[in-house]
């Protein structure tokens, strides 16, 4: 084999794949941002505040991205870095959870849409689910909390 070949063939393996126009955009508009809205519980009109803070994304392989974020949820900060499948609705990016085991959270399925500085999507854990929807906004810089 070539030197060439061979350094192609580690470069893809170390760097990750080469990236689509709507996945560099996807990546570039998910580094450093803070997702904030609100969800439901099941039927009920009561949205409650969700808040997400996403440091970096990274696609791995084929559909799956690496989401390295800051999870506010029941009265914790936890810092996580999570593998989940990301499918592409023409240039939109579309979360496709089925039945997937979310270490610490539990097994939930869901389908979030980011579109125009914004989120939306219904999901559903072992024994609640509902909808949710927010704005994406760019942070200068991660603050670590203690």
């Amino acid at each position: 084999m070539s030197k060439l070949l061979l350094f192609g063939l580690f470069g893809a393996a170390c760097f990750g794949q080469e990236l689509t126009v709507a996945e560099k955009q996807f990546q570039a508009q998910m580094t450093n941002v803070v997702m904030a809205g609100y969800y439901t519980q099941g039927d009920a009109a009561e949205l409650r505040e969700d808040r997400y803070v996403i440091e970096r994304i990274s696609k791995l392989k084929d559909d799956i991205w690496k989401f390295e974020a800051r999870v506010q949820y029941n009265k914790k900060d936890m810092k996580i870095a999570i593998n989940v499948p990301v499918k592409f609705a023409g240039e939109t990016p579309v979360i496709t959870l089925t039945n997937y085991a979310v270490p610490g959270f539990g097994t939930f399925s869901a389908r979030v849409v980011f579109y125009d500085g914004g989120y939306a999507g219904m999901w559903g854990g072992e024994k609640h689910g509902g909808k949710m929807f927010g704005k994406i906004t760019k942070v200068e810089a991660v603050v670590e909390t203690k």
